[in-house]
């Protein structure tokens, strides 16, 4: 059976394993379970874009810390990979065969493999994505949205964003790539192509922690932003040793003050396409 609304999730900046989405996936589909939901309808796919940049920024960190006593090895390889991903991903991505465009295949192919649960059919998409992973979506949004790269990346209506309707942003960095932009100008959010029954329903939640000194609220960027976003939601997120520090970055997926409000999306939008 073909599924009804489909969910992407795409880590961010940090050391991340393969299975990333394993346990943030188990605790949306329990939350959503809970309200009466069948999760049977609902298609899953995961970005894990990480190996494109991982044995480059490891070999860095090999070379420059061979010969050399470096103090706080953990805090200089974190520095490493965020500012390695950043760098490699901003980089000359007009090019063809760049990170952005490699990373964004990524995407697509995620995209293509959903579109295919949902048996060729274009449902609802709704996308959990945290720190870089949330200007990877932005940009791809934007991209299509501009109708770039059609050829490439546009085949259907699914695969243009064209039915966006959730969109979960986890300790975003947007604002760090919007000092060159005048005016700030937001992806647009919904869509206008929604049908009228899912856009009363779609969301822009973005959250963040206020520990964490990579994660922003949105909506003051700009009015454009103001608009999109439906809501910024301060969280606490982490445990007794991370909670307060700014190592919550990596402690969004599966924290409950996450995983609550963006089931609660999952499931509304969800009963807005089946009812």
């Amino acid at each position: 059976m073909y599924k009804k609304v489909g969910v992407l999730l795409v880590h961010g900046m940090g050391t991340t394993m393969d299975d990333f989405a394993h346990d943030p996936i188990h605790e949306l589909r329990e939350r959503i379970s809970g309200r009466g939901l069948k999760c049977e309808d609902l298609a899953w796919e995961s970005v894990y874009w990480a190996p494109l940049l991982s044995a480059r920024e490891n070999q860095l960190w090999v070379d420059l810390s061979a010969d050399h006593d470096l103090n706080w090895a953990k805090l200089r390889k974190f520095f490493i990979n965020a500012f390695g991903n950043i760098t490699a991903y901003q980089t000359a991505h007009d090019r063809p065969d760049s990170i952005y465009y490699r990373i964004h295949d990524q995407v697509h192919a995620a995209l293509v493999a959903l579109y295919e649960k949902l048996g060729g059919e274009d449902r609802p998409l709704v996308v959990i994505a945290h720190s870089l992973g949330s200007v990877i979506m932005s940009n791809y949004i934007w991209d299509r949205q501009k109708g770039k790269d059609v050829d490439r990346y546009g085949a259907s209506p699914f695969e243009r964003m064209e039915t966006l309707a959730g969109l979960v942003t986890l300790g975003t960095n947007i604002p760090f790539f919007t000092m060159t932009e005048s005016p700030v100008v937001s992806i647009e959010f919904p869509p206008n192509t929604l049908p009228e029954k899912v856009r009363r329903r779609a969301k822009w939640l973005n959250l963040y922690d206020s520990d964490d000194v990579l994660g922003w609220p949105l909506k003051p960027l700009s009015p454009s932003y103001a608009d999109a976003v439906s809501e910024d939601i301060e969280v606490s997120v982490g445990n007794i040793l991370t909670a307060w520090n700014p190592a919550n970055h990596a402690a969004y997926w599966t924290d409950d003050e996450v995983i609550k409000p963006a089931a609660y999306l999952i499931g509304s939008i969800f009963e807005a396409e089946a009812g």
